[in-house]
């Protein structure tokens, strides 16, 4: 094993799961880690593409997000917005998961925003 590709693997981990800055700063921290990841990390493919899938993941969830709460009104954004928690968390996982192992991880329904 490369030293390189270690290191690659590890910061693709490391852009998906730094989503997780956004239980410290709810609606922004999500967004921030990849973010920052992708800035300081983005002349690495690997490290690069990773952390794009992330931002364009986090991005989406934190729409769906907006929309739940708007939907509280109605009283299904709060069974929807639970449901949308859980997704995040275990696709977040999944992804850094697979981005530790080496493999490109795309998430399942995501907007494309940051190419």
């Amino acid at each position: 094993m490369d030293e390189q590709d270690s290191d690659a693997r590890t910061w693709g981990m490391l852009a998906h799961l730094s989503a997780f800055a956004g239980l410290l700063v709810p609606l922004a921290g999500n967004i921030a880690g990849p973010l920052i990841v992708w800035l300081i990390k983005q002349d690495q493919p690997f490290v690069s593409q990773e952390a794009k899938e992330a931002l364009n993941f986090n991005i989406s969830v934190t729409l769906a997000t907006l929309v739940c709460v708007a939907l509280v009104w109605v009283l299904i954004g709060i069974p929807l917005g639970f449901a949308l928690f859980i997704y995040w968390i275990v696709m977040t996982v999944l992804a850094g998961i697979k981005a530790s192992e080496g493999i490109a991880y795309r998430y399942p329904f995501s907007l494309r925003l940051v190419k």
